[in-house]
This record gives C-alpha cells, sequence and structure tokens, in this order.
C-alpha cells in the first residue's frame, strides 16, 4: 500500500504532440517537494527501503531462473536494466551491485540530482548505473529494444494513462524481456489500510501520497499486458508490517502485489515475403516498423 513515491508522471514533453500524454503534473509538484529525503531509512521512504529486502530477490531470482549465465559476485552482469521512475535510486543501486547496468529515469530533476549525487559515493555504482530526468515516454525512439529488463516498482498507481505506460514499455524492451511491476490493488481494504491508516492516521507516508482511483487490481493490469504482446509468469501478494517495518510474501494480493511478465518473441522470420511484389514487401516492412 506504500507507493514508490517515485511517482513518474510521464511528461512527454513534445510541443506540437496532441496525442494524450500518461503525465500527472500534480504528482511531480507533490513528489518535488519529497525529493531531498530519499536516503532518510527512518523518513517518509521507510516502507520503500525495507521493500528491497523482497522486491531485490524477486527480480534476482526470477532473472536467473531464466538463464544459463552465471556470473559468481555478480549474478546480474550483462544484464541491462531500466528503473521507471527510479526516484532518489533506492532500487537502482542494489540492482547495480548485482552487476547489471541500470539506467534510472524519472521526470523530477531533484530525485535524478539525489540519486547522482548518492551513487557517486562508490566508484562501482558511478560506472554501472546512469540517470536522466526523463519520462518514459520520452526515451522510447532513442531506447527501442534496448533493455533485457525494466523494473516498474510502485509506479504505475501514479500514470495518467496505464495503456500508454505498457505500450512504452513494450517499446523499450527487448524481444523476451522481464518486466517487473509492484503496485497497490483496488481493494475496500487496500483503500482503509493505504489511505486512511497509512496516511491519515499513522502517517507512514504523507497524506495525498495515493489516489485509491488510480490503484489498478491485478486482473486489468494482466489484460492489459496480455493486449500489448506480454505473457504474465507470475503475480504475488505482499504485505507490510509497519510495527516490524519489514515486508513479507502472502497469498493474497488484495492489498500490494508483484507481477513478472516476459514481452513475447520476436516474429520467426518467413520466406512468405520472398514471393511478395516489391511495393506490397516495402509496405509489410512499413507496417511492421510502426
Amino acid at each position: 500500500w506504500f507507493n514508490e513515491l517515485s511517482l513518474f508522471r510521464f511528461t512527454g514533453k513534445r510541443p506540437f504532440s496532441t496525442s494524450q500524454s500518461s503525465v500527472d503534473s500534480k504528482e511531480i509538484k507533490k513528489f518535488q517537494l519529497l525529493a531531498h529525503k530519499w536516503w532518510d531509512e527512518e523518513g517518509e521512504y521507510a516502507a520503500l527501503h525495507s521493500m528491497n529486502d523482497i522486491r531485490v530477490p524477486f527480480i534476482r531470482d526470477t532473472l536467473l531462473s531464466m538463464s544459463s549465465n552465471y556470473h559468481l559476485g555478480n549474478p546480474l552482469s550483462g544484464i541491462k536494466i531500466l528503473d521507471v521512475g527510479c526516484g532518489g535510486g533506492l532500487l537502482s543501486e542494489p540492482l547495480g551491485r548485482l552487476g547489471a547496468s541500470v539506467t534510472g529515469i524519472d521526470p523530477v530533476e531533484d530525485n535524478i540530482r539525489t540519486a547522482d549525487r548518492h551513487k557517486s559515493f562508490d566508484p562501482v555504482l558511478a560506472k554501472r548505473i546512469q540517470y536522466k530526468s526523463s519520462s518514459l515516454e520520452e526515451i522510447v525512439e532513442e531506447s527501442m529494444e534496448t533493455f533485457d529488463v525494466i523494473v516498474a516498482s510502485e509506479v504505475v498507481e501514479h500514470v495518467a494513462d496505464l495503456e500508454m505506460f505498457i505500450k512504452c514499455c513494450s517499446q523499450v524492451l527487448k524481444p523476451e524481456g522481464s518486466l517487473f511491476i509492484t503496485t497497490i490493488n483496488k481493494t475496500q481494504l487496500s483503500y482503509v489500510l493505504g489511505i486512511v491508516v497509512a496516511e491519515k492516521i499513522m502517517g507512514i507516508v504523507p497524506e495525498g501520497t495515493h489516489e485509491w482511483e488510480k490503484f489498478v487490481p491485478p486482473e486489468e493490469l494482466e489484460r492489459l499486458l496480455e493486449s500489448n504482446g506480454f505473457s504474465v509468469r507470475s503475480v504475488k501478494g505482499m504485505l507490510y508490517n509497519p510495527l516490524s517495518g519489514s515486508w513479507s510474501w502472502v497469498q493474497s494480493t488484495s492489498l500490494n502485489y508483484a507481477l513478472h511478465a516476459v514481452k513475447a518473441a520476436a516474429p520467426a522470420q518467413s520466406h512468405a515475403t520472398d514471393t511478395l511484389p516489391e511495393t506490397d514487401t516495402q509496405q509489410h516492412s512499413a507496417t511492421t516498423g510502426t
């Protein structure tokens, strides 16, 4: 129920574009105020710090189970990861320590400044991680099918246009690449615990962090993913205990959940086009390119 306050409001700053953007400028302002607090483990982001205890092994072990290449000490070596809505780098850093090459993007410039400053203390991370103040939409053209893995942790419940978000993820992910999402289910329980208790009563996260209307049921997320060429491999329930400050895996997905999906493989090369007239072949290629 605690959202990766790294809100990701896909800004899409194309001045002449008439397409709908998935950005929410109110979210940008909301998190701008907290940008300097990312690395305070006792502060507003305490729940996200402790979420690393389960989300990092989930990502690592899932990827290792799909690969036959093991690098002792650097198990994710050679894997290119895009951390969407990276905030201050809370998830980018542990993934970088596991050997991955990580690109973290976030539309809030102050978040990126905080992330850059923190990684500079570790020369190893400074080489493995790069941060950009950018929306996902803005990097699509330069990053088509670039990444092996995308992580969007506590992000999708902040976007204005979820389908656009999923489409952009598909565009920058390589065929057979993995997408990891953690988010909040849209249930009565998530409203009571995620908003009333967590924000208004206990103050575990700042009031106004979440809007229940934007919470995403796993069924809806699965439907969107599958209609955009993904195969959902696993959905797991997560639970935060505010007394111990720790997360655990649970059967129920009625509050928080984690999802792993895999993009479809590239279509096999067909020889059918060999027999098409040249103009038909060009048209076919143009369609495939889009």
